[in-house]
């Protein structure tokens, strides 16, 4: 699966109707790179210029169920969406999983701002249905977006020449949401891998150079990504926890300073592993008695009478694929 979380598309009117009268521009470009790989778009939530996107394999989709979008605006005191959260949740594998896409306040001192802003965010945002009607209340929630915190008290020269020297460490303990994963309760929880990759804003249009404007503001990492396991929570390190049967390995997590078009650099994380089902299908098989599906199941895995396994070919004669639900 994948999950894009967008932050200031371009958002004027002529635009928006664009999109709402044809397939929106985003869905078709992702759509086109991530297709020959067998990618479908599950849904998509908007909410003025921030988008979030959830893209699956479709042989996963049998085991996607429950799929619920929300939006929350918090620009302009509720009134306007140019900052604010939109949300996509559903079922994984019997799993109940969040992506939070935010877009939180700007600058230095709108710290608390952006506290009371998360926590509208988490407060508003309801679901339908017997279980995980807030947030908080999934299994697994990932929180990202261009979160906004910023570096505390270090002179922009030492900012920068930290950076130069590649000892981001020596800035981690002055990021401002490195303080509130301690402090602030509603972050209790949360997990996020080490910041190993240079800070993310702002840099000049076109160029991988920091701020040379008037204002020259100081660089910082405003673009992140978390997750939270529901409950039995036990960090292992940072980039691994697990809670029960539910475990969330982060193989890498990094940002792309090839991308120029933004003051920002896009980040990457991955990957979340939740199946409850694990199937083992020959790639090819030419005789019925060659079609044969090895599988393996968690612990938490609840057999049913409706469970069932198939074999369905696949672009070509003798390709088979397995399902299992």
């Amino acid at each position: 699966m994948i999950a894009i979380g967008l932050q200031e598309v371009n958002s004027m009117i002529n635009k928006r109707l664009k999109d709402a009268l044809f397939t929106d521009q985003w869905s078709e470009l992702f759509m086109e790179v991530l297709s020959p790989f067998n990618f479908v778009l599950v849904s998509t939530v908007r909410m003025q210029g921030v988008i979030l996107f959830v893209f699956a394999k479709y042989y996963h989709l049998p085991f996607l169920q429950d799929i619920q979008t929300d939006c929350t605006r918090t620009g302009l005191g509720g009134y306007w969406g140019n900052k604010g959260g939109v949300s996509i949740r559903l079922s994984i594998f019997g799993h109940m999983v969040c992506f939070l896409n935010c877009h939180l306040p700007a600058h230095m001192e709108k710290a608390e701002q952006r506290k009371e802003d998360f926590t509208t965010i988490l407060h508003l945002q309801q679901f339908e249905g017997p279980s995980a009607n807030g947030i908080l209340d999934h299994d697994l929630i990932f929180w990202f977006g261009d979160l906004n915190f910023r570096i505390e008290t270090l002179d922009i020269r030492y900012v920068k020449y930290a950076i130069d020297n590649n000892i981001l460490h020596q800035l981690w303990e002055k990021d401002q949401l490195n303080i509130a994963k301690t402090t602030w309760p509603i972050l209790k929880g949360f997990q996020e891998g080490f910041l190993n990759f240079p800070p993310t804003f702002k840099f000049d249009v076109g160029t991988n150079m920091y701020d040379t404007s008037a204002k020259k503001r100081k660089p910082a990492w405003t673009d992140r990504i978390l997750w939270k396991i529901k409950s039995g929570t036990h960090p292992v390190h940072s980039g691994r926890s697990s809670g029960g049967n539910l475990t969330v390995t982060q193989l890498c997590y990094c940002s792309h300073m090839e991308y120029t078009m933004s003051d920002h650099k896009p980040v990457f994380g991955s990957r979340a592993d939740v199946p409850l089902v694990e199937l083992q299908v020959a790639d090819e098989w030419t005789k019925p008695e060659q079609a044969v599906v090895h599988y393996r199941t968690s612990s938490a895995f609840h057999r049913s009478s409706w469970d069932w396994i198939a074999l369905y070919r696949v672009r070509r004669v003798g390709r088979a694929r397995g399902l299992a639900s």
